[in-house]
């Protein structure tokens, strides 16, 4: 910057003033910078800046895994908020891996950031490096809690769960459960809330459970479980409710692959219902019937938990722990 200020001739505050806001200097010292920009294409290092500045501008976000369609949309929307505030955000994966999640968090500790949103592994997370981080920086936890009283947000399983518990059971068979592997608290949390609606309703509770270590293969896992199932005594009823959308997906394969229709009408032989609304969950054949996850307002509240800590705002208990409830999609499926 030092060399680029000498060659424009304009002083090093101003043209680092610039870099900060552009609309902080005078129209005539903007289009000299501007000139001088496009004459030596000069690009301030965006590392290099922050590491100058006493408020960085950088948030850093840890998620299981970048190419879950729900992760992905949860960070598109952190992105857009961190945006209007003036925020880059910097991108992790953990790979759904307690030693990389680990790795990621050392990586925020290594750079000047603002804060951190972290979806966390839950049981398998390195809770210690991670109260490290928060000491060092604000944090917020998001989707999955580590159950510490820590800054969170997500939707709450007993609501949502409730919901489309109460519909399967009020338009055909009473649900079965079909879990997802255990790799973070919304597995036990979904579980849980099953068998309380259940009860609450007055049937019984009958639970497909996924046996095996951690992992975020849904999909397949469901796949080769339900063709299990199917192959041998078959669901506990004829409407099967999946932990998440991925689950149903895997789900409604295997029921393809042994010729059971999946829907409402009357030649089907399964209804099956998901949780998350995940983008392509109305694309599929039959479009999912499941409960929607507020995305937007998920990823906004995350953002603006963490920002107002980074102001030195102490947030009071409720607003630490914000559970947003999920909306009803009735669909094909079920």
């Amino acid at each position: 910057m030092a060399e680029f200020a000498e060659l424009s001739g304009i002083s090093r505050p101003t043209v680092s003033k610039y870099f900060n806001d552009p609309g902080s200097v005078r129209k005539s010292i903007r289009i000299r910078i501007e000139r001088a920009l496009a004459k030596y294409d000069y690009r301030p290092n965006l590392f290099a800046v922050n590491l100058n500045r006493k408020r960085p501008k950088i948030i850093g976000v840890i998620v299981p895994d970048t190419s879950d369609m729900f992760y992905s949309e949860m960070v598109r929307h952190i992105e857009r908020r961190c945006a209007q505030d003036g925020y880059f955000v910097l991108v992790l994966s953990s790979r759904g891996d307690a030693l990389h999640e680990a790795r990621s968090v050392e990586t925020l500790l290594s750079l000047k950031i603002a804060g951190a949103i972290i979806a966390p592994l839950g049981a398998y997370t390195d809770a210690t490096r991670m109260e490290t981080l928060r000491a060092h920086i604000p944090v917020v936890y998001l989707d999955s809690s580590l159950q510490d009283g820590s800054p969170f947000v997500g939707t709450d399983n007993e609501q949502s769960i409730g919901l489309i518990t109460d519909y399967l059971c009020r338009t055909g068979t009473p649900p079965s459960f079909f879990e997802m592997p255990a790799v973070n608290h919304n597995a036990a949390e979904r579980s849980n809330a099953y068998v309380q609606a259940m009860e609450r309703l007055g049937f019984q509770p009958e639970i497909v459970t996924v046996a095996g270590k951690p992992d975020w293969r849904f999909e397949e896992i469901a796949y080769a479980e339900a063709l299990r199932v199917i192959d041998g005594a078959g669901f506990p009823t004829s409407t099967v409710l999946c932990a998440n959308d991925r689950i149903a997906v895997g789900v409604m394969a295997a029921a393809f692959q042994r010729g059971l229709k999946v829907g409402r009408e009357a030649d089907c032989r399964l209804r099956v219902a998901g949780h998350d609304d995940q983008p392509y969950s109305r694309f599929g054949c039959p479009p999912l019937t499941t409960v929607a996850q507020d995305f937007f307002r998920l990823g906004n509240l995350g953002v603006e938990l963490l920002l107002a800590q980074v102001e030195g705002e102490e947030p009071s208990q409720g607003q630490q722990q914000l559970r947003l409830g999920a909306q009803l999609m009735m669909r094909a499926s079920a």
